[in-house]
């Protein structure tokens, strides 16, 4: 048996402001940090788990493990095992998951592009901040 989204949330649409809406949870797994730049790196290309842990520098095998299950499971991430010797498994975009590495790599790239008038904000904010601290 099949439960709609309506019945999880008590009949009403998904709204993130909401402190119960399953839908934070999925914002939370592709705007993580780890969430985002995996999704970014499939854009591209399908990769295998040494490959995807070169491109996303930082990440441990742990978590790089535990966020591909996580977006596997949430649907975004396509694990293909391959029965070879020595095993191969290739991870990939769904359909779903490629609509949602397009937005959070938007938002990635926007950070990128920003990161001057960030800095400046914040080194104005830290010299009010000690002037009146």
């Amino acid at each position: 048996m099949t439960v709609s989204i309506l019945d999880q949330v008590g009949g009403r649409r998904p709204d993130v402001n909401q402190q119960t809406c399953p839908s934070r949870l999925v914002l939370e797994h592709v705007t993580s940090r780890w969430g985002v730049l995996v999704l970014a790196a499939l854009l591209e290309r399908s990769h295998r788990f040494s490959e995807l842990r070169r491109t996303v520098g930082g990440v441990s095998e742990k978590m790089l493990a535990q966020t591909l299950q996580t977006l596997e499971r949430d649907g975004f991430v396509n694990r293909d095992a391959k029965p070879v010797i020595p095993p191969r498994v290739d991870y990939s975009l769904t359909p779903l998951g490629r609509e949602a590495a397009d937005q959070v790599w938007a938002l990635a790239r926007w950070a990128e592009q920003r990161l001057d008038e960030v800095e400046s904000a914040r080194a104005v904010y830290d010299a009010r901040a000690a002037q009146s601290g």
